[in-house]
């Protein structure tokens, strides 16, 4: 409460003394505060169904096999990874009701607009900044979401055999570009084979393993890109949402020859923050307003659990492997790999 009473401080006193490009009005103060308020609530209901689809995408596929992996064994894969956007997390509802500083400009009183995965339809809000003659209107149109059905991007994994049934693995993407963002993930864990402890059921070729792992999550796009003829840009245009994922599962496959089947249940928990940013925007305003936003965003910070479904299948010709998965749950989401053993 005390470091925010001294942002808006700092920021009122911007806005109120000092500078000929900045209202003297108390009123533009106040209006700024509600641009403010509406930004975290629209930063919250824009985003969000984004960040929830990124633990998805990035629970999949950590486990090959649950085999028991000879010391100094390596896995190299390479893995396409394809998200489903599901249609009921690609909009929502927005009425004049919702926002304190906007109005939806033809008149109406609510209007369906796009998440971060919705589609590139946009409407506009308007609101003034002052009163009177020194009124200045701020216009701008809501955020495009990504306009994608399926999200899909490349990334690397690699495990190596440990002492006692143990492997390490790992995985990374470089920062992929949507049509509208980019999404990056890297992260790593441990799997044990649990069979080894029963020789009977791996005499039937029955495998089972645990895993824990960790992983991070950064998926970016398009904002609040406000600008005005007076104050120029607000440097809001950009908006991020950074994921820490705990993951834990188990594993369990049947073997026939060259074909593995195998399926998983995953449980995870994730640490959702989000940040604002630009490189755009009058350096007198971008300060305040940005260090404002972004301390008030951990508002709405956010905890998710997840249980998670996986089924697979694997097919080996010499040291090569091809895998396809398929993870379900809140969301749905593919994976395919080409991996190479030795």
């Amino acid at each position: 409460m005390h470091k925010r009473f001294l942002t808006i401080l700092a920021l009122g006193s911007c806005l109120l003394t000092g500078n000929k490009a900045v209202s003297q009005d108390f009123q533009t103060f106040l209006d700024v505060s509600n641009f403010l308020q509406d930004a975290l609530w629209y930063a919250d209901t824009f985003i969000t169904p984004a960040t929830d689809a990124a633990v998805y995408q990035a629970s999949s596929s950590w486990v090959a096999t649950p085999q028991k992996k000879k010391l100094w064994d390596v896995n190299v894969s390479i893995h396409t990874n394809a998200f489903f956007v599901p249609k009921k997390n690609r909009e929502f509802t927005v009425t004049n009701d919702d926002l304190a500083f906007f109005r939806i400009e033809d008149g109406r009183e609510s209007a369906t607009v796009q998440t971060a995965l919705g589609n590139d339809e946009q409407i506009y809000l308007v609101g003034e900044l002052g009163e009177g003659e020194d009124a200045q209107q701020v216009r701008l149109k809501t955020p495009e979401g990504i306009d994608m059905s399926t999200v899909v991007y490349p990334y690397i994994q690699a495990s190596l055999g440990m002492w006692y049934g143990t492997e390490i693995i790992g995985k990374y993407s470089y920062k992929v570009k949507l049509k509208r963002g980019y999404y990056r993930v890297y992260g790593g864990g441990i799997k044990h084979n649990l069979s080894q402890y029963f020789k009977s059921l791996e005499a039937k070729n029955l495998h089972f393993s645990a895993f824990a792992g960790y992983s991070n999550e950064e998926i970016s796009f398009g904002f609040l890109n406000a600008q005005t003829e007076q104050y120029g840009q607000f440097g809001l245009n950009e908006i991020t949402g950074f994921v820490d994922t705990y993951q834990f599962q188990l594993n369990g496959s049947k073997k026939w020859q060259n074909v593995e089947v195998m399926g998983a249940l995953i449980a995870n928990t994730s640490d959702i923050k989000y940040e604002v940013g630009g490189t755009s925007g009058t350096p007198f305003f971008i300060a305040p307003i940005k260090q404002y936003v972004n301390d008030q965003l951990e508002q709405i910070y956010k905890t998710r659990t997840n249980v998670i479904g996986e089924v697979s299948g694997r097919y080996q010709f010499g040291h090569f492997f091809a895998q396809a998965s398929f993870a379900f749950g809140k969301f749905a989401n593919s994976n395919l790999s080409i991996q190479y053993e030795l």
